[in-house]
């Protein structure tokens, strides 16, 4: 797995030389949140864990567009849409629905789990296999389609 601060450094590189000033200011933002778990932490982040960053990154924007277009600003929403656009491209390439369901299932038959109240042993097991290669929301969609919850 590349790591993906070197992606985002290179896109940086080629943001600055396109004059491409909302992509560039993505990306040092994204560096940002790297730099500075690392200085909280006291640590240097691992592959993983910047991957980790970077979902947080995009789950925060994609809730801000939720939240722009529950107030009415459609003008909020389309300028952290299109900072999300920017994020996504680092992110591996995601499961679809029928992946996940596939996934859910095999992990149904490995826990054992039969009804809506297994549904935290049931994502215990599976968040792991599926980290960073699908929305925990839609597969928490799944996991409740699967179980009938």
């Amino acid at each position: 797995m590349d790591d993906v601060r070197m992606l985002i450094q290179d896109a940086l590189k080629q943001a600055m030389v396109n004059k491409d000033a909302m992509r560039r200011d993505v990306l040092r933002m994204t560096q940002s949140a790297f730099k500075q778990i690392e200085i909280d932490e006291r640590r240097t982040l691992s592959p993983e864990d910047a991957m980790t960053v970077l979902q947080k990154e995009i789950k925060k924007r994609r809730e801000s567009v939720e939240e722009a277009r529950k107030a009415g600003r459609e003008d909020i929403a389309a300028d952290e849409a299109a900072q999300l656009a920017v994020l996504e491209v680092f992110l591996p390439q995601q499961m679809s629905r029928e992946e996940i369901e596939v996934v859910v299932r095999a992990a149904v038959a490995e826990t054992g789990a039969a009804s809506p109240k297994d549904m935290g042993k049931l994502m215990a097991a599976l968040m792991p296999k599926v980290k960073g290669r699908a929305d925990g929301r839609l597969v928490n969609e799944v996991v409740k389609a699967v179980l009938g919850g």
